[in-house]
């Protein structure tokens, strides 16, 4: 059954790859003004699943100061782990626009394939978390999946060829999902330590990749309708907490 709801959930996740088609029918300017908001809802649901559940459900397996260390050193890897991705290769000269697309592609691949790791041992600590955790990772990978196909299509790529090597690139999370169901039937504490460093990455991808494209709003109206909806997502996924399925 657990390897049903992680299947299911992880197929649910690589299908929010072909959202991108909005982007062929939706107004540049309409898309920008809603993608900012699920940006703020995506940053919400990150920190709220990150503070109300994964960590308090680390503290309950492991050692606080385990937890704290393994929160910090996930936080600095998916640092590192960007900047190499993204700027690495274009540093010394500058990337030709399918060479972009391509390294856009392989970081998205890896993201993927660590929201596969994460949404399997979610579910196998239990099936509340896993539920939580796949809800948070999807509402982030709408406005990302969205955003990567304009990064594909940016990079030259015609778009039909952008929606099948995007989906391609999101369909890694399935992987991710099934080889993270062997680890952890393998070696059943490896998983309690994936939940910490699920938390410090979704701490990171909050606060530095999501957050920072709302603080470039001036206007303080819709500035202070972000910040409610940041709100929102931490309420919806604190009152998860309550919920017994």
């Amino acid at each position: 059954m657990t390897f049903l709801y992680i299947l299911i959930s992880t197929t649910i996740i690589s299908l929010g790859s072909l959202v991108g088609i909005i982007t062929l029918s939706v107004n540049k300017k309409i898309l920008q003004r809603y993608l900012l908001i699920l940006i703020s809802l995506s940053a919400g649901t990150m920190l709220g699943g990150a503070f109300f559940h994964l960590i308090p459900e680390a503290f309950e397996e492991l050692e606080s100061q385990k937890v704290s260390i393994l929160i910090l050193a996930s936080f600095g890897a998916f640092f590192l782990v960007e900047k190499i991705l993204h700027w690495h290769h274009c540093h010394d000269q500058p990337c030709e626009k399918h060479q972009f697309g391509y390294l856009n592609l392989l970081g998205d691949g890896i993201h993927n394939f660590v929201d596969g790791l994460i949404i399997a041992s979610a579910f196998l600590t239990n099936i509340e978390l896993g539920i939580i955790t796949t809800l948070a990772i999807a509402l982030h990978e709408i406005p990302q999946e969205i955003s990567d196909f304009g990064v594909l299509l940016y990079a030259g790529f015609k778009r039909k060829r952008a929606l099948i090597l995007n989906f391609l690139a999101a369909s890694i999370v399935i992987l991710g999902g099934i080889i993270g169901i062997v680890i952890g039937r393998q070696v059943t504490s490896i998983t309690t330590y994936f939940l910490p460093i699920a938390a410090g990455g979704f701490i990171y991808t909050a606060a530095s990749d999501l957050i920072p494209e709302l603080k470039q709003e001036t206007a303080l109206k819709r500035s202070f309708t972000y910040l409610l909806t940041i709100f929102l997502g931490v309420i919806l996924m604190y009152s998860l907490k309550f919920i017994e399925l």
